[in-house]
């Protein structure tokens, strides 16, 4: 049974359609071979089929006015391969990243561990802090009828077998200052927990109770970690726990249970019931919901064969296994109810979800709504010399800034040049500001831009140019030349958000745990899911600033919520919206699809090409073609600095493909390292949702050496299959919050269904000086950039805002 959770590969017959609480991953597959060529289809860029610098006897069709071809291009794609028939793997949206863990050096904690021994301290702080309140977190309306008494039994079971364990006395905050110094040393974070593996007993207790019911006992270290000590029993006396081992499905948990319990095992056994209730939550999360609508649950329950659904998620809930809330529908334009002498009813939505992502989204909107109404009447001294060495949206941004606790900043790629130039200004003037990105190829970008951008305040502004010249100042390094991945983590008070959570990158923490800040950007936060977003705001001090800045358009995080977006709906704070364009004909390109346009782009320079191809073979053997040969001869970027996206990690012309076409052109090898060489391009997974680019540097009887973002990393060679992938070849959600001088985005006939505008709108947005297409889609492109917007996904988090904050 697969444990793969970002694929739909093969699911087998049989398999329940959930897409209805799946985001993404509707099977767009079709017969490649049948996908027809049309000379002069549309794309941006330009008409198409025209030939480009260089390009031979098969460089397209034939040529159009003002159309960009590919460059270079001189081997016959008829020779590609038959592409006949796809595998039928769709882009699941909301779970592209790579699942598994990362490690460190031996007799060392690796990355994975220190970050989640981190986050689970910061979660005992936050239920602390939530006990200290004095009662349970309130959940929307009140509850009536069934429902609020489940819910009653459920609270009163918690609040009696959780105590707190300790009683906490704290003193006062006392009054913050700026600091004297603008640059101060990390600290190390608090000593986390190593977590601890099962007992050897319970993983054989486990194997047994797999091979009694027909189940792979390679799950046997899985189930013990997930199920506890006393797994083994536990699995006996209800084999559908199975559920909650990652990649199971309810029919691979069904004969399992039918193998144990024989004539007693049945659809309607309440066990069942409530395990696949708790597993379609799960899977609701991997799509990127924090909770599901009680009619949507309920009928996924009946399409798994769940006689009685309404009974299983009562049951559920009765058992604490999921929370229900009832949260009042704000209707548009609807006057404010009248106080009259009965209760006036209002519309209201029931909602089902797991205990962590709604601790996660309630602690979220209690931190905002903290950071939001503590803004402070008099900004000091400090804030006045920020916003006085700053001139256009830097200075409009600082203002904003100095006066409010909580602010949102908006832009596309140029913009970053002003969050940037508040973070130098903040700095200079003495208070303990630091900016934290999604990636390390961003951690880079900005601390390039700040170093180059040092002692000229005035020109680090953000002013608007048209000059593709001048593009590199918008990312700290002369226009194309990739980021200076040698620069230390944390210079110039630039680190990861990953890194900052586990304490291995920014700041130190005070007594209270908080971090030592003053003020906290953080860039790309469309990527910011509820629990990381969680632990980040609580982990900031009273008094402290949080600006979020990032690009609307952009996919959302890999993991559940949409917090970047529900705060900008929810209008709880300041927003400001840069006004600086991205630059050149790709810049151009992009902003027309941020508002579902795809413009044709003039491109002197060879800025866009297009490359039309029939089928996913000669996709494959196209883009093989652009990295290797036509991309570095005619445009001067050497294959190590291009990137290419595609929609989904399977299929004729996914990552998995392509990736192994790559690999045998530009570095072939046996993979004697568990399928690797050395200088393999890859990207490692260090925790689920995450991934960082790397090369392969050699393996030992350690595990597999890489270097990661100027970092030394060891995967132990049990964790290699379920961490590191090949890397010249990406999904849009592993490579949202990058950007490399090269691209070549790949779009075969089977993809047309996984198109949307986000996804458009991040792929071709990850390009600095090129961008090629290979274009098999037709017209699924532009109707996708014009009318297929991101799909929704179901949150809490406004309506907890609006009632905590009110509306700026």
């Amino acid at each position: 049974m697969s444990t793969e959770p970002e694929t739909t590969e093969e699911a087998g017959p049989g398999t329940p359609d959930t897409r209805e609480v799946r985001e993404g991953g509707a099977d767009g597959s079709t017969d490649a071979g049948t996908e027809g060529r049309t000379e002069g289809s549309v794309a941006a860029g330009g008409a198409e089929g025209a030939e480009g610098v260089g390009a031979s006897e098969d460089a397209g069709a034939a040529g159009e006015p003002g159309a960009a071809g590919e460059p270079g291009a001189s081997e016959d794609a008829g020779a590609s391969e038959d592409a006949g028939a796809a595998e039928g793997e769709g882009s699941p949206e909301g779970a592209e990243g790579v699942a598994g863990e990362g490690a460190g050096g031996a007799g060392e904690l690796s990355e994975a561990e220190a970050e989640l021994a981190a986050q689970r301290i910061e979660r005992e702080r936050i239920e602390r802090r939530k006990a200290e309140k004095g009662g349970p977190i309130a959940a929307g309306a009140k509850l009536s009828g069934k429902a609020a008494d489940l819910l009653a039994a459920v609270r009163a079971v918690e609040s009696g077998e959780k105590p707190p364990a300790t009683v906490f006395t704290e003193p006062a905050p006392a009054p913050r200052r700026p600091a004297p110094e603008p640059v101060r040393r990390p600290q190390p974070a608090p000593s986390p927990v190593t977590p601890t593996a099962p007992a050897p007993e319970a993983v054989d207790a486990v194997r047994r109770v797999l091979a009694e019911g027909g189940a792979p006992d390679t799950l046997a270290p899985q189930v013990a970690a997930v199920l506890g000590e006393d797994a083994g029993t536990t699995l006996r006396e209800d084999p559908w726990q199975l559920l909650r081992v990652g990649g199971v499905r309810p029919e691979q948990a069904d004969g399992f249970a039918r193998a144990l319990l024989g004539p007693d095992c049945g659809p309607d056994d309440a066990r069942r019931g409530r395990a696949v209730t708790v597993w379609l939550l799960e899977q609701a999360a991997v799509a990127g919901h924090t909770a599901l609508e009680l009619p949507t649950l309920t009928a996924a329950l009946g399409r798994q064969g769940v006689p009685d659904p309404d009974a299983a998620v009562q049951d559920a809930l009765a058992e604490g296994e999921a929370l229900v809330f009832q949260d009042a529908l704000e209707e548009p334009g609807a006057p404010a109810p009248q106080d009259t002498d009965e209760e006036q009813e209002r519309p209201v939505r029931v909602l089902v979800g797991l205990e962590r992502y709604a601790l996660a989204e309630e602690s979220l909107a209690d931190g905002l709504a903290r950071l939001a109404n503590s803004g402070p009447e008099d900004a000091g001294q400090a804030w006045e010399a920020v916003t006085a060495g700053l001139s256009g949206g830097a200075a409009e941004l600082a203002r904003a800034v100095a006066g409010h606790g909580l602010v949102l900043h908006t832009g596309g790629e140029a913009a970053r040049a002003e969050p940037a130039a508040l973070l130098g200004a903040a700095r200079a003037a003495g208070l303990r500001a630091y900016a934290a990105c999604h990636t390390p190829n961003g951690r880079s970008h900005l601390t390039a831009y700040l170093a180059a951008a040092s002692g000229r305040a005035g020109e680090a502004t953000g002013r608007p140019t048209a000059d593709p010249a001048r593009q590199g100042e918008a990312t700290g390094r002369p226009a194309g030349h990739p980021a200076q991945p040698g620069v230390e983590p944390g210079a110039h008070g630039v680190v990861t958000v990953s890194g900052l959570l586990a304490g291995a990158e920014g700041p130190g923490r005070d007594a209270d745990g908080a971090l030592e800040v003053d003020l906290l950007i953080v860039l790309d936060a469309p990527q910011l899911d509820v629990e990381s977003a969680a632990m980040l705001v609580e982990s900031l001090p009273d008094g402290a600033r949080l600006v979020l800045s990032g690009d609307p358009g952009v996919l959302w995080s890999a993991g559940p919520g949409r917090v970047f977006a529900d705060l900008l709906a929810a209008r709880v704070c300041p927003q400001t919206v840069s006004r600086v364009p991205d630059p050149g004909p790709l810049g151009e390109l992009v902003s027309g699809i941020g508002v579902g346009e795809l413009n044709q782009v003039a491109a002197p320079g060879k800025e866009i090409v297009i490359v039309p191809v029939r089928d996913a073979g000669e996709a494959v053997h196209r883009t093989v073609q652009l990295v290797a040969d036509s991309v570095p001869r005619a445009i001067g970027v050497p294959a190590d600095q291009t990137v290419v996206i595609t929609p989904g990690h399977g299929g004729a012309a996914g990552t998995r493909a392509l990736n192994s076409a790559l690999k045998q052109r530009l570095n072939p090898g046996p993979g004697r390292f568990g399928g690797f060489d050395p200088g393999d391009r890859i990207v490692h997974s260090p925790a689920p949702g995450r991934t960082v680019p790397g090369v392969v540097v050699n393996a030992d009887a350690d595990g597999l050496h890489l270097s990661c973002a100027g970092a030394h990393v060891v995967v132990p060679r049990e964790r290699v299959e379920g961490s590191v992938r090949h890397g010249w070849a990406l999904t849009a959600h592993q490579a949202v919050g990058a950007r490399w001088p090269a691209a070549v985005v790949v779009l075969p006939g089977d993809a047309a269904q996984a198109l949307s505008r986000p996804w458009v709108y991040t792929a071709f947005g990850r390009a600095e000086r090129h961008l090629s297409v290979v274009h098999g889609v037709e017209q699924a492109l532009p109707r996708a950039v014009a009318e297929v917007p991101a799909k929704p996904r179901t949150t809490r988090l406004g309506t907890l805002l609006r009632t905590q904050v009110p509306a700026s």
